[in-house]
């Protein structure tokens, strides 16, 4: 298949994109390389050191023999390049990553909420209009979240999109069926639910063929591919916007930081490794829906843990000591989280869970890379509410100069 990787140069769409090229797929990245520009505003960097996508995918030929192809574009601003482009290429399916993916990043301030909600939900809308207006039928499939669903604490499972549901009418009860409620917990969780009304409307008005996933949080360096050269190394953020929680613990650890674990950690979230998302990718990618069938909406997740369990199981693993810090996020302090994932199980995932082995690895990266960290970076610091950013802790570590007067 022709596929495009929208967003192919971040966290999850370099390791797809490989994925995908090395099964023999003619693979385009597009991608406006914003998430790099983020980095600069920060003033950090990711803990592997990257090349240029330019250069990534030149050592990716020379390894592998196959040609990823990458096109400068930003989709949320550049609407008739982009439909120039579907019309020019007619992409067989579309791997929809390019939104700004972090809840923290969206709730910094009034200035990245805005950037958030203009990005993600103008990206999603281009694209879809793109396919609408250039006449081709692409199988679209877009990464959301997990976390578009809330972290309640109802205990029963989180279907797959949908809920079958009993309305009282004059003449009786009647079933119908309609998408998961929605209880986004920050800006950036907001866009994805904003996605999934946007991919059911043109569905049902234009035919158009969506799956939709909603992915837990990854975690995890390599995957097959990325091990076959350094240069060809993914991304790896351990600062407090962009880090995925247990990334971060196990960064935390190897540099001698405490495992920062915010509230009581009664927090319970699902959970993937990075080789199982480009797995699940490419299944969801065997199994296009049919013009015309509502959106196909699968829980990519393998496994659900607590925050603070996950702090312990690295400090039992690496003797790190656990600090408990005020959570900069509103949210319930304790919730449970059960959701149903079979779908992905009955297509073949096999999936990979939170093995010593792969831990260590990553704990292993990060002390190859530690000279690239900046200890100040670290902490959480992204406060949902000015209320809330009062009682933020900046220094984990107690290393700012205290006052004596």
């Amino acid at each position: 298949m022709k596929i495009a990787i929208l967003g192919g140069d971040g966290f999850c769409g370099w390791p797809t994109s490989l994925h995908l090229s090395n099964q023999g797929h003619e693979v385009h990245i597009i991608d406006n390389l914003s998430r790099r520009w983020i980095d600069t505003e920060l003033g950090v960097q990711s803990l592997t050191p990257m090349d240029s996508i330019q250069e990534r995918c030149r050592i990716w030929k020379q390894t592998s023999g196959e040609t990823i192809h990458f096109h400068l574009l930003d989709l949320a601003k550049e609407y008739e390049r982009l439909k120039a482009w579907m019309i020019e290429h007619k992409p067989d399916a579309i791997v929809h990553f390019a939104e700004q993916r972090a809840a923290p990043y969206s709730m910094k301030s009034d200035r990245h909420k805005v950037y958030t909600v203009n990005n993600n939900v103008n990206a999603t809308h281009n694209l879809i209009a793109a396919v609408v207006e250039s006449g081709i039928d692409p199988h679209i499939v877009h990464l959301g979240t997990m976390g578009v669903y809330g972290y309640s604490t109802i205990g029963a499972p989180i279907p797959e999109g949908y809920l079958d549901v009993s309305i009282d009418t004059p003449n009786g009860p009647k079933h119908q069926e309609i998408l998961y409620p929605t209880r986004p917990g920050s800006v950036y969780h907001m866009t994805k639910s904003l996605d999934q009304i946007l991919f059911q409307f043109y569905a049902h008005n234009d035919g158009l063929r969506v799956t939709d996933l909603h992915q837990g949080i990854v975690w995890g360096t390599h995957t097959d591919q990325t091990r076959r050269h350094e240069q060809l190394i993914n991304r790896f953020d351990y600062d407090g916007d962009y880090g995925t929680v247990l990334n971060r613990f196990l960064i935390q650890a190897a540099i001698g930081y405490p495992l920062t674990v915010h509230g009581t950690g009664g927090q319970t979230r699902a959970f993937i490794h990075i080789q199982d998302s480009v797995r699940c990718i490419e299944l969801a990618l065997s199994d296009a829906p049919k013009a015309g069938d509502r959106v196909k909406i699968f829980n990519q997740m393998t496994e659900t843990h607590r925050v603070r369990d996950l702090a312990e199981l690295v400090s039992k693993l690496t003797g790190a000591e656990i600090k408990y810090l005020p959570n900069p996020r509103k949210e319930a302090a304790e919730n449970e989280l059960i959701v149903d994932n079979d779908q992905f199980l009955a297509l073949g995932l096999n999936p990979t869970t939170l093995a010593d082995g792969l831990l260590e690895e990553v704990v292993e990266v990060a002390k190859k890379y530690a000279h690239r960290i900046d200890r100040s970076r670290v902490p959480a610091v992204s406060a949902w509410t000015k209320d809330i950013a009062g009682r933020v802790d900046h220094d984990p570590e107690g290393k700012a100069l205290k006052s004596v007067s």
